[in-house]
């Protein structure tokens, strides 16, 4: 089922709220990074947590997850042009 927004701040809020994404997104926002790398940044988040919201923010065209095709694999998750204009919201609410 669709969801109907009424505003613009219900969509955003649905896409980035909670307690990880925004942070998440700044993270991104530094240029491509490996989930390793995030989990080290970010060391209160349990992993489980960690993947499913890479893939709700993926999900949600936020985030591209590129995966090099090489032994072992390698993963790295940049901000999208649509994510790029959410990480200017999240450091607007910083200052």
């Amino acid at each position: 089922m669709e969801k109907i927004y009424h505003i613009g701040v219900e969509a955003t809020l649905d896409v980035i709220g909670g307690k990880w994404k925004p942070i998440i997104l700044c993270h991104l926002g530094n240029g491509p990074i490996r989930t390793g790398e995030l989990r080290r940044r970010i060391p209160n988040i349990a992993q489980k947590t960690l993947t499913q919201q890479l893939r709700e923010l993926e999900e949600d065209e936020i985030i591209i997850r590129k995966v090099y095709n090489q032994v072992p694999p390698k993963v790295e998750y940049y901000l999208s042009e649509e994510g790029k204009t959410l990480r200017e919201v999240l450091i607007a609410m910083a200052i």
